[in-house]
């Protein structure tokens, strides 16, 4: 297949997913269309991702190709349906609590009969009776799908259903009506209507549990869509106001938010101030003042002032949307686990129906006089005990808890494999700069050399507001509560600083080395400040006259407050980390010593960091990367794990497959907790799931019979199936109260 430049990823829903062997067929149908490049479908939230060149084949295509197996993909994106796809996942979840619920009700009498009343007469014809609708009207559901499967040669958990209770129900049917068939061979004429309605009834009871359970797995998703306003107040030219529903909303439109509203979708503020609560986006406690040509953000919520602001994203672009987009992806996408489990469940159920049947010959032929009866009984219980659910349940629904535990906390992870493989991680590789760094640059401190020369601060004031110097904003910043004053000139020297004409004097801001070319005294106490604060890393910048220095000013790139305290974290949990930065040894060496790192690189070029990461692991470390820049991409990309800062450059954020919203570095641990405590869930779940079919299916065979005469019963083996489903998904829930 010829590969075309443009490739399309999406993440469809799937109706009709019964089990995870359903999710491999599924998945295997998708990867044979022809134009699909990749696939995921993930059972636990009945979703496919597929990755598909559009040119060779179309959603709708994709759509037919599911349809043909007896499944549905919902390839309408629009959020009328979406509506409908939960509307029907609450009609299905209303329709299986009402088929468990009756079956409950048919059963109970159905097993009191069966266990204490026998004898009474016409027993066998009332637990027939009792049976039909449960076997036959409240779990048709399980033989539609099994012939659905059989149809194209497929087999899942409704096919161990179906074949079990079929053959109880058939068997019992046949022993009702023709008892003497067994009583001409001097046995008793044993019915099992009791097993295949208790059996269905415990399956539909251990459907819905599960459901319930996995729609709270995406309780994340569910909060953050509810971050999103369904109307929106509407300034109109003639500037009156009308509600209108959110999808209405266009770019350009001009938009008005109360105290207490949520922003509904990205924008640019145009009149009025307010503070804004950005914590479910940036996991920031405290709100942010939100003036003029201030950036605000969907799903934030406006607490005390009105604002007007112009929509510059809406729809999927906003922020919040690409959040909720790359949270559904991550929780659909495949662990590297995974994989392995799928192959598993998809020979599974054929294994199993071997089992089943081997196990009903063997019983035959060694069973004695009873052989024939207690080797269907065997054969029932295995093909009721076996449960691929469990298996295929036990990673992705870990996923799913574990992505949206990490979104609640400000921590948007892309995939599963960045999850599953950040707990292996033993190295850690910091960027300086908006990494350990806030980034910005800040003056922490102005020395004059009298107070005649501090009198001529508004002259530096005017002449930082007209320099385009970086460095310059950071002093207009500080010295904002001065007033400017009309220079006669003004003039930027590039690359040396900037020079002004004040009342007749002439005015120098720049490097030591252009006011030493000015030929001005320099005071002693200035001097020694300068040292001092160069000692400290920080820029020094020089105010003078045409005969001395009149001050000095100290700019610093801050440490955020809590990149030394991550970095102990991370240290006391195993992990070595290192800071590379393109920055003179200097400030590297003292950076480096405020937050407790030991190794340490300066003066390093964007492909030394890629390489510096591909030395690591070389020595066998598995590295993440942590960048905020476009000079981080190359190493991100070359990471093991790769996290970019929030506040950073898209492409960044773009390559990394974890982004840290809050640009805290405290939230690095977090990440690496929330890894161990996942993969700890999905070797647990596995574990049991394993465990559960290796001991369950040898004792419904009757491995035990020949030693003590136990024999178990298809009912309890019903009641063990369905518990294994529902405690695996259970046990990945604690995560979501778990402290990271």
């Amino acid at each position: 297949m010829q590969a075309t430049d443009q490739i399309i990823k999406k993440t469809f829903p799937i109706t009709g997913l019964s089990c995870a062997s359903c999710a491999v067929s599924a998945e295997s149908m998708l990867s044979a269309t022809p134009g699909v490049i990749h696939v995921g479908v993930n059972f636990a939230n009945a979703s496919a991702t597929v990755e598909y060149e559009p040119d060779q084949v179309t959603p709708q295509q994709l759509k037919a190709a599911i349809q043909s197996i007896g499944y549905d993909l919902v390839t309408d994106e629009s959020p009328e349906a979406a509506e409908a796809l939960e509307d029907l996942h609450q009609q299905q979840f209303r329709t299986l609590r009402k088929k468990a619920l009756w079956s409950i009700i048919f059963s109970v009498p159905l097993v009191i009969i069966g266990m204490f009343f026998m004898d009474i007469p016409y027993g066998n014809y009332i637990m027939w009776a009792l049976s039909t609708p449960v076997v036959l009207v409240f779990g048709r559901q399980f033989f539609v799908n099994a012939w659905r499967q059989a149809k194209h040669r497929n087999a899942n958990m409704d096919t161990l259903v179906a074949l079990s209770t079929s053959i109880a129900y058939i068997f019992s049917v046949f022993n009702t009506l023709y008892p003497e068939y067994w009583h001409s061979r001097g046995l008793h004429a044993h019915v099992y209507f009791e097993a295949a309605a208790v059996v269905i009834t415990f399956i539909l009871l251990g459907r819905l549990l599960e459901e319930k359970a996995k729609s709270n797995t995406s309780s994340a998703i569910k909060k953050l869509i509810g971050l999103q306003p369904k109307t929106v107040t509407l300034i109109r030219s003639n500037d009156e106001t009308i509600e209108v529903p959110l999808a209405q909303v266009q770019v350009g439109d001009l938009l008005l938010v109360k105290p207490g509203e949520k922003i509904p979708v990205d924008g640019i503020v145009t009149s009025g101030s307010s503070y804004i609560d950005e914590s479910m986006i940036s996991g920031e406690p405290l709100p942010v003042l939100k003036e003029a040509e201030a950036e605000v953000f969907a799903g934030t919520i406006n607490q005390k002032g009105v604002l007007r602001f112009k929509a510059t994203k809406v729809g999927g672009d906003t922020m919040l949307a690409q959040i909720i987009k790359l949270v559904q992806e991550a929780q659909g996408s495949k662990a590297p686990v995974q994989q392995l489990v799928d192959k598993i469940a998809g020979i599974f159920v054929p294994v199993v129906t071997g089992i089943a049947i081997l196990t009903m010959i063997v019983w035959v032929i060694f069973g004695g006089d009873n052989g024939f009866t207690q080797g269907l009984l065997a054969m029932v219980t295995v093909l009721v005990i076996a449960c691929p659910c469990a298996l295929g349940l036990a990673t992705p629904t870990a996923i799913m808890v574990g992505v949206g535990k990490g979104a609640e906390n400000g921590l948007l992870i892309k995939d599963a494999e960045s999850l599953e493989l950040a707990h292996k991680v033993d190295a850690i590789v910091l960027d300086k700069t908006g990494t350990i760094t806030a980034g910005k640059p800040v003056v922490t401190g102005i020395e004059w050399a009298n107070t005649q020369a501090a009198a001529l601060s508004a002259v530096l004031y005017s002449m930082e507001q007209q320099s385009e110097h970086p460095l310059a904003s950071a002093v207009v910043k500080y010295m904002n509560a001065e007033k400017p004053v009309n220079l006669d000139r003004f003039e930027s020297v590039t690359g040396k600083g900037v020079e002004a004409s004040y009342k007749g004097q002439r005015y120098f801001i720049g490097s030591r080395t252009y006011i030493n070319e000015q030929k001005v005294t320099v005071p002693a106490t200035l001097e020694g400040k300068s040292n001092a604060w160069l000692a400290d890393a920080a820029t020094v910048i020089w105010f003078a006259n045409q005969k001395e220095a009149l001050a000095v000013i100290a700019i610093m790139d801050q440490l955020k407050d809590t990149s030394a305290a991550a970095v102990a974290q991370l240290q006391q949990m195993g992990v070595a980390v290192y800071m590379l930065t393109g920055d003179n040894a200097q400030t590297a060496k003292i950076v480096a010593d405020k937050t407790g790192i030991k190794h340490y690189k300066a003066g390093v070029l964007p492909s030394e960091k890629a390489a510096f990461v591909k030395e690591l692991q070389q020595k066998g470390h598995i590295v993440a990367m942590v960048g905020d820049g476009i000079n981080d991409s190359h190493a991100l990309a070359q990471a093991d794990v790769s996290i970019a800062m929030g506040h950073g450059t898209d492409i960044a954020m773009d390559v990394a497959r974890m982004t840290i919203i809050s640009s805290d570095l405290q939230q690095l641990p977090k990440a690496i907790r929330l890894s161990r405590q996942t993969v700890k869930l999905i070797r647990q779940n596995l574990f049991w799931a394993f465990i559960y079919n290796l001991i369950g299916i040898p004792l419904a065979a009757g491995v035990l019979y020949p030693i003590n005469g136990f024999q178990l019963d298809p009912m309890i083996a019903g009641a063990a199936m369905a518990l294994s489903s529902v405690s695996v998904v259970s046990n990945s829930l604690r995560l979501k109260w778990s402290k990271l």
